[in-house]
């Protein structure tokens, strides 16, 4: 079997006693970075292989986990911190196992977006992960202007070297809106701190960032600017009949047609 297994963000307790099954019963351990997976190994007294699964040997990688787990063995699958494959290697072997016919399974855990929507108090009703942004303006600018119009809060994760490129970038796809910066999840010095794309974030940028921003205000159509009546006409006007006008003047209210009903009554 091969489980994916989540590992902390930051605070090595945040292991979860499944992953430390697994990780004891594994025969061997595919690692973004192996010298970072052996600090967490050896927090817990775990001894295994390691071998390197990172975005420059993720195909060849997948090759040998299919493998290894055809064999008969135990594999695990880790990132740095985090669950695998979510920004992070292991798409690509998914695919392999999938491709295969090979089972496999998640032993979950910390996941820095959906923390840092908790610690930003934003609107968590509905929400859109869309991960690190491209490094050049242009093509920032392009992905961005794609979810402009979305209603969801929207999440990022930004490195500190790209937070001040990335919020200027938002700032001008989007135009200002609220926004929080999360960084340090689980540590010491974790801190949430709200500000608006315009104004964007001072100080000096240390660690990884989550960036929470709002989604898309809500437009005011202008039509229920119109008395009722002539919100009605303004659709038949253009070739619908009454009984469809009067559907979509009630949609763009948010009231019932019986609501409206009466206005068309001076129309016969």
């Amino acid at each position: 079997m091969v489980t994916f297994v989540a590992t902390p963000i930051g605070n090595l307790k945040d292991i979860t006693l499944r992953a430390l099954e697994v990780l004891r019963g594994a025969d061997v351990i595919f690692c973004e970075d192996t010298r970072h997976t052996l600090r967490l190994l050896n927090a817990y007294g775990i001894k295994k292989p390691l071998l390197a699964c990172h975005k420059f040997n993720e195909e060849a990688a997948a090759e040998k986990i299919v493998e290894r787990a055809l064999a008969g063995e135990e594999v695990a699958v880790l990132s740095d911190a985090g669950m695998p494959v979510i920004s992070d290697p292991g798409n690509a072997v998914c695919r392999a196992l999938q491709r295969a016919g090979v089972p496999y399974t998640v032993a979950p855990g910390a996941t820095a977006f959906a923390c840092a929507l908790v610690l930003a108090g934003m609107d968590a009703s509905k929400f859109t992960f869309l991960g690190f942004l491209p490094n050049k303006k242009g093509e920032k600018l392009r992905f961005l202007e794609k979810y402009k119009a979305l209603d969801t809060t929207l999440l990022f994760h930004s490195a500190p070297q790209d937070v001040d490129d990335d919020i200027a970038a938002m700032a001008e796809a989007f135009g200002d809106r609220p926004a929080c910066a999360v960084r340090e999840i689980t540590k010491i010095h974790e801190e949430s701190r709200p500000f608006t794309l315009a104004a964007g974030l001072d100080g000096e940028k240390r660690g990884e960032y989550v960036l929470v921003v709002a989604g898309a205000a809500e437009r005011e159509n202008p039509l229920n600017a119109l008395p009722p009546a002539e919100h009605i006409r303004h659709y038949m006007a253009q070739g619908l009949d009454k009984k469809e006008a009067l559907k979509r003047a009630a949609r763009d209210r948010g009231v019932s047609k019986s609501a409206l009903y009466p206005y068309t009554i001076e129309e016969e």
